[in-house]
């Protein structure tokens, strides 16, 4: 078969699946989920001995360390992705769900109920544990899912995708509700892009260049995981130690994923104090700092930011800093440079802070706590498909409910339209 034969048979088995999935009773998807947990934890030693021969591959290529970060798999990496996948399966099943009822003067009743939407293309670069993560959703939300992984993880990701697919199979749930497009030939995603008759929503998850290619070409709905250009504004008043600890978090705990720092704003009161301590610590925790002219005097080892810096996704240890006038101007400059994605301030005023939060506008926005904290495991969803930047139907981290529609059922007893 020529691959758009292929990726249609898959996309065609995934239709099918769906429709059986959809109709499973959430023990047999909770079982499904511990099953793939199960599974993943007994092909430890096998999925990163594949994991090791991508790894090594994108290092012959020079690829950057943010990017052999997110593409190794440890056994940590793999019991938290079980560990996801338990979580998920204690969530509340979303399928069934009636959201809201009403009758009408003719007698008539009307729900709104939740339903899966169907068949899932996910196509994503890079981390393998996104492929445990993006299934079990589906699975719990009653969706079939069609992944296709960055070439520089196909070993790993294929591995991934067969030991859940196997493990849905043995919970008595259908095993091709989990299809995995094993070719690192990209006209394969073009395929995808195309079958809008047998797939109804694309997310795609990677850098910008491809997320806005998959944009312009998806004949199919898409809910964008866009870049994560985030900022910190620290105001005039926070408190300096809790600022610290927050953008030290923010840019450091882990650089290379999406809801990382990448431009600190600084009120001009407060620079004086706080930039030159939190930047050691920054500094230390092996951060290259890149700063406006104040920032540069307060802070020696800091290098000459560009203009391109303030729209730059470092997904490393890089920080653009600036010092601003107010919270005017951070607002200002969030707007301009901001992405959607997270933003934040460190501020003790109840006033600035519902500022901030009125007029800012991101998929998450924050007051006195980390970026790094927007991701769906600690907003307690289990995991995420990504974090979406789009305004249709789903924002923010996308869960099992995000991965839901809803229908209208009407009862009546007879009822007809005058």
């Amino acid at each position: 078969m020529d691959l758009k034969s292929v990726v249609e048979s898959k996309a065609r088995a995934a239709r099918e699946a769906a429709r059986a999935l959809a109709l499973c009773p959430t023990r047999v998807k909770n079982d499904a989920l511990a099953q793939m947990a199960r599974g993943l934890e007994e092909k430890s030693a096998a999925l990163i001995d594949a994991n090791r021969g991508d790894v090594e591959r994108a290092r012959g290529r020079g690829l950057a360390r943010a990017f052999i970060d997110r593409l190794t798999l440890t056994e940590t990496r793999i019991e938290e992705m079980a560990q996801g996948l338990r979580q998920v399966a204690a969530l509340p099943d979303p399928v069934g769900t009636v959201v809201e009822t009403w009758r009408r003067p003719n007698g008539i009743e009307i729900s709104r109920v939740r339903v899966p939407l169907g068949v899932i293309g996910f196509i994503y670069e890079s981390r393998p544990n996104v492929t445990a993560d993006a299934a079990g959703l589906c699975v719990k939300s009653g969706n079939a899912v069609i992944l296709r992984g960055g070439s520089e993880a196909i070993d790993s990701n294929g591995m991934i995708a067969a030991v859940l697919a196997k493990a849905l199979e043995k919970a008595g749930a259908p095993g091709d509700a989990i299809q995995f497009i094993d070719t690192t030939d990209r006209e394969a995603v073009t395929v995808m892009l195309g079958l809008d008759g047998l797939i109804d929503l694309i997310i795609p998850r990677g850098g910008e260049e491809f997320v806005r290619w998959v944009a312009s070409t998806s004949r199919i709905p898409i809910l964008k995981h866009d870049k994560g250009l985030v900022h910190v504004f620290v105001d005039a008043d926070a408190d300096p130690a809790m600022a610290t600890a927050i953008v030290v978090n923010a840019k450091a705990q882990r650089p290379s994923v999406c809801n990382a720092l990448e431009t600190l704003l600084v009120h001009a009161e407060i620079a004086d104090d706080f930039l030159p301590p939190a930047a050691r610590r920054l500094i230390e925790a092996g951060v290259e700092i890149r700063g406006c002219p104040k920032t540069r005097s307060l802070v020696p080892e800091a290098r000459a930011v560009t203009a391109e810096d303030w729209d730059t996704e470092y997904l490393d240890f890089v920080l653009a800093v600036r010092v601003v006038d107010d919270l005017d101007a951070a607002i200002a400059h969030i707007r301009r440079h901001g992405s959607g994605l997270a933003e934040a301030i460190v501020t003790s005023s109840l006033a600035s802070a519902r500022r901030f939060t009125r007029e800012v506008d991101a998929a998450a926005v924050l007051v006195n706590a980390s970026t790094r904290l927007v991701d769906g495991n600690q907003f307690g969803m289990g995991a995420e498909m990504g974090i979406s930047t789009s305004r249709v139907h789903a924002r923010g981290p996308v869960g099992v409910q995000e991965l839901t529609t809803t229908k209208f059922v009407v009862m009546g007893d007879g009822q007809v339209r005058e």
